[in-house]
């Protein structure tokens, strides 16, 4: 699989990838010092290739290198999360 390059675009708030012509999206909304991932978008066709981990990986990334927490509303970032144990230090607080 080749290597999936992700993008940031803060205009839209979110973070993009195009493979074989498809753009597929990691939406967030920042309030303060927490960034809420709202929601990961990946087309049919193109699923089980790692792309939403791709996505997911760059916003968390991102998110440490800001010095932001995360608030894991989309249910794949929740489930990412919890299967990459060493980005839990980055949930926000209830």
């Amino acid at each position: 699989m080749p290597d999936i390059h992700v993008i940031h675009n803060p205009a839209a708030s979110r973070f993009e990838a195009t493979v074989d012509g498809l753009l597929c999206v990691a939406d967030y909304s920042r309030q303060g010092h927490t960034v809420a991932m709202t929601h990961t978008y990946v087309p049919d066709a193109l699923r089980g290739r790692g792309v939403a981990a791709a996505l997911v990986k760059a916003a968390l990334d991102w998110a440490r290198s800001q010095g932001l927490k995360v608030d894991p509303q989309c249910s794949y970032v929740d489930v990412y999360m919890q299967r990459h144990r060493e980005t839990l230090d980055l949930l926000a607080q209830d």
